[in-house]
Formats: structure tokens, sequence, C-alpha cells
């Protein structure tokens, strides 16, 4: 949890003057039992009605200088809490987007989720009680304690015997409450990753009436969470309850010995008073101390978890470049191989020129590698062994910045946020509305956006559910070429066109981006036998490399596949 100060030492200047606002609330606090016994043993006996007006006042100022230290002290803390908590969560979700796609497999997205939303919650929880209760409480304690101990050590000394072994049960039961709690945030990222799958394929899941089963299987990682929660909530609950049997023996031992003190002349009823005044706030204290200890386990449960995030190292080093590369080449592959769990290799020695302005065309099937070469492409991984360059340089030679402002890029998967048309096309970069009306006109998407009333202020629901999958797919494509990019990477992103919107799609790529190299990835022979070098991919590696007409002759897998095909695949 040493992180935690780090975010705390911009604040230090504040949560300095809200402590002290705190320790003066609860020292003004503290002297009210002293004053009232005072009063009753040493005033009211003279009776001097003035001295008790006097010492009435001073208490009723006690009185107020301690629930006004205290709101403000807490206002104080709210906002300090608030101020750290949100700089926490920004620097948190600025670290996940970083993470390099392998860390992002080994949290997990739902994880991943949980963290940035409950597990930091703990830990502003706690930071906010320990301004709040982990300065009061304290002063109570020991305040209270020397207090009483100045006042009659004898009974003090009675009252403190239960206090060691209040600190033994608190601090035995809180060790057991951080694996307890990490275990229960495990669980809330498994009912996360339901809920989110479930969110994204609702539509599916409605179409085959699979309600029923996804609700057993949320109802599966709920009841899970549930048990995990009962058992940290039952021990952790421990605490409170054997907290308060202490506390009532120890005020059960004081009125027993304070009886017996009394009766012996050697205390007084007054002292007596105001000691079991004291030792009520004690007993607040000590029970305030208990709620932060279950917090803290909470807390330190959470703060692990962000911080191996936080501290996860990018593994995606700058690398100097080993000046061997041909410059005459755009992109490059020389003899790559790569594994995603280090056992199988996922691509094979995979090995292609391009120059710039030139296309590519990946076709295989499902799982074959199509993907993963992009993949490298762009530095998402680094490949175990051999060269990935563009413009003879090694990618590991890029910044990351330098790498992204080259390509446009369509996923399978990609995603539309809820906005207008026009904003997902432009996706926050400074590009001018001529430009974005010129993308949307080269990726055939301007006919059915000037159909809608709004135009390109149509608005677009989350995920682009309210336009259809061809749709989809023209807008996403729009916005990988409004930028002109470089290399453009279309990665099956064609499928739910009908052929001839993806010849014209493809004619109108050639003129409007005549110097960009494109590499399109595809199902569809047809999308591909235009390119300058088709490569098929088979169990990651290249089983067939040329032009369509050569593939025809030289790879049967090739042949197989276009011949199957040939019912309208080939509209030019």
């Amino acid at each position: 949890m040493k992180w935690i100060f780090d975010y705390l030492k911009p604040l230090s200047k504040r949560i300095a003057v809200g402590i002290s606002v705190k320790t003066l609330g609860t020292l003004a606090e503290l002297l009210i039992p002293f004053l009232l016994s005072y009063i009753l043993e040493h005033v009211i006996a003279q009776n001097e009605i003035k001295r008790i007006v006097f010492f009435g006042i001073i208490m009723a100022l006690c009185a107020v200088t301690a629930s006004v230290g205290n709101v403000i002290a807490n206002r104080m803390a709210a906002k300090t809490t608030m101020m750290f908590s949100t700089q926490m969560r920004k620097n948190l979700f600025i670290k996940t987007l970083s993470l390099s796609p392998r860390s992002t497999d080994r949290f997990t997205i739902p994880s991943l989720e949980s963290r940035i939303t409950s597990d930091t919650y703990n830990v502003q929880n706690f930071i906010g009680m320990m301004q709040r209760m982990g300065i009061r409480a304290p002063i109570l304690l020991l305040g209270g304690t020397v207090i009483t101990m100045l006042m009659d050590s004898k009974l003090a000394l009675v009252m403190l015997a239960t206090l060691p072994l209040i600190f033994i049960v608190v601090y035995s039961i809180s060790r057991m409450g951080v694996p307890l709690y990490t275990k229960v945030q495990q669980s809330v990222d498994g009912m996360v990753r339901v809920v989110r799958e479930d969110a994204q394929g609702i539509r599916v899941i409605k179409a085959l009436s699979k309600v029923d089963y996804e609700n057993k299987r949320y109802d599966k990682a709920n009841r899970t969470l549930r048990k995990n929660e009962t058992r940290a909530g039952i021990i952790m609950g421990v605490v409170n309850p054997v907290m308060t049997l202490l506390m009532n023996l120890g005020i059960v031992a004081v009125v027993l010995a304070s009886a017996y003190f009394v009766a012996d002349k050697s205390s007084s009823a007054t002292t007596v008073i105001a000691f079991m005044q004291y030792f009520t706030l004690i007993s607040m204290a000590m029970m305030s101390l208990s709620r932060m200890f279950v917090m803290y386990t909470k807390c330190a449960a959470s703060a692990k978890r962000i911080s191996l995030v936080m501290e996860e190292e990018n593994e995606l080093v700058l690398c100097e470049d080993d000046d061997k590369g041909d410059k005459s080449f755009h992109v490059s592959f020389e003899d790559v191989s790569f594994s995603y769990l280090g056992k199988k290799d996922n691509l094979k020695n995979i090995s292609f020129s391009l120059k710039k302005g030139e296309s590519l065309g990946i076709i295989g099937a499902t799982g074959s590698g199509k993907s993963t070469v992009l993949r490298l492409l762009m530095r998402f991984y680094d490949a175990d062994s051999g060269t990935v360059r563009i413009n003879g340089r090694d990618v590991r030679s890029y910044t990351s910045e330098e790498l992204s402002a080259m390509f446009g890029v369509v996923f399978q998967n990609d995603f539309i946020y809820a906005d207008t048309i026009e904003e997902n096309i432009r996706f926050g970069r400074d590009i001018p509305s001529e430009d974005i009306i010129e993308a949307a006109k080269t990726a055939q998407a301007h006919d059915f956006i000037s159909s809608f009333a709004e135009g390109y202020a149509h608005p677009v629901s989350t995920g682009g559910t309210n336009l259809s999958g061809g749709q989809r797919q023209r807008l996403l494509i729009s916005r990988a070429i409004a930028a002109k990019p470089e290399i453009l990477i279309l990665d099956d992103s064609s499928s739910a066109l009908d052929y001839k919107t993806d010849a014209n799609l493809r004619a109108a790529l050639g003129k409007s981006l005549p110097d960009s190299t494109v590499i399109t990835v595809a199902q569809r022979v047809s999308s591909v036998k235009s390119c300058d070098l088709i490569l098929v991919i088979e169990d990651g590696a290249i089983i067939g490399s040329g032009k369509h007409e050569e593939l025809l002759e030289s790879c049967p897998e090739y042949k197989e596949i276009s011949d199957s095909q040939m019912g309208g695949a080939f509209l030019d």
C-alpha cells in the first residue's frame, strides 16, 4: 500500500489542516467529562452561580468546538478523498489503456473493470475513514486513557486490562481478512465477466432463447460471490461482537471496582461519573478502530490488486534498429514465428515484402493466424523470432505514437460508441468535415448516411445497434481511411457487404489512397483477388503466395476456396 502515499503527498497540506481541525475538535470533546467532574466536585459544592455559569459556558464552547471541528474536518476529508480517488482512478484507467495486449489477456477485461470500479472504491472508503476516524479514535483512546490514569489510576488499570485482549482479537481476525476479501474481489471479477458478456450478446441470447441459460450462469457467479462474501462477513463480523463483549466486561469490572473504591472512600462518585463517560468515549474509539481494521482488510486486498496493474511492466520495450532492413520495401516480414502461450507456434516462418502503395490479401481458415500477422505488424505483440519491418526499420524501434500514426485499422470486432455518425468517424481526431464526407464516400457509406434526416449528425447507439451490419462496417471503414493512413488494415471488414458494394469499395480505395499500402484479411476470394500479393495461411504457415492467377495454378487450397465461391464471387 506504499503507492497510496504517493497520491496523498500533493494533498499533504490540505490533509494537515484537516488533521489539525480534527485534533482540536477531539481534544475539546475530551475536556467535557473532565469539566463535568470538576464542576460536580469543586464548583457546585461552593454554590457559586457565577462559577457554575462560567464553567457551563466553557463546556458549551467545548461542545460547539467539537461539533464544528468535526463537521469542518469531515467536509475537508470528503473533498480530499474525492481528489485522491479521482487521480487514482484516472491513472489506473490510463495504465489500463497502455497495457500490452499480452498483459490485458493475463488480467482479463472483467478483472480490470472491477479494479477500476469496486477496488478503487474500497481504497477510497478507507482513505476517507482514516481522515475521519483515524485521527479521532486514537486521540480519544490515548487521551481518555491518560486522563483516567490521572483521575484514578486504580480504575484506569481495571479498564485497561481488557484492551490487550481487544487488540489481539482485532489483529488476529484482520490478518484473515486480506485473503478473504481478495477472494471476494475475484468473485466480483467473475460476475462482471458474465454481465459484460451478456450485455454484449443480448440480441443473440434472445434470438436463441437462451435467457434462462444465461440467468443460471449469472446465478452461479452470484452464488459464488455470495458464498465468499458471506464467509468473509461472518469471520470479519466477529470483531464487533467480541469487542462489545470485552468492553461490556470492562464496564462491569469498572462498576464493581468503583463501587468498592467509593465505599472505601478511596474514590468519589463524581470521579466515577466522569470515568464512565471516558470509558464510553474509549469504547466508541475502540469500535471505530475495529471498523477501520475491517475496512483496512478490504483496502489492502484491493490496493494489492490495483498495484499489480500499476506496476505491470510493458514488455514491448523500445529497441535499436539493426540497420539491416531493405528500405525499398514498405512492409516486410523476415522469417517471423510467434506463439501466444509459448507452447505451440501460432505463426511459423512467415516471410513477405510489400512496396509502398501495394496491396496484400491474406486468406485462410478461421484460426489459421491471419489476424496474428496484423497484430505483429502493429506491434501488439513482439515476434518470438524473425523481424517485422516498416520502411526497412524494425517495428520495435518505433515509438507507439509513431506506429499508431501510420495505421488506419478496421478490426473484426471493432467498436462504435454512442454519439453522432460524424463523431464516430472523426474519433476524437482533428479531421475536417470535408475529409469525413470524402472518407464516407470512399467507404460507400455516404448514401445511407445521407438518407437519415440528420445526415452525419444522426445519433448512433452504443455498439451501433441501430445500424445494420453492413452500415456498421462501412462506418468503421470510413473511420479508418478518414486520416489518410500510410498503412490501411482491413481485418475481415467487408463480410457484411454484398459483392457489388465490396467491389465498389475496393475500386474507390485504389483511387482515394493510391500511396497507401493496403492489407486485407478476408474469407472471400473476391475481396483479395485484385491484390498485388495474396498469402494463403494454414495452421500459422504460408502454404501459398502470389497473385490470384498464380495461386489458382500453384495452390490447390486456394483453388478449392475460389471454386467454392464461383457463384457471384468474381464481380468486378
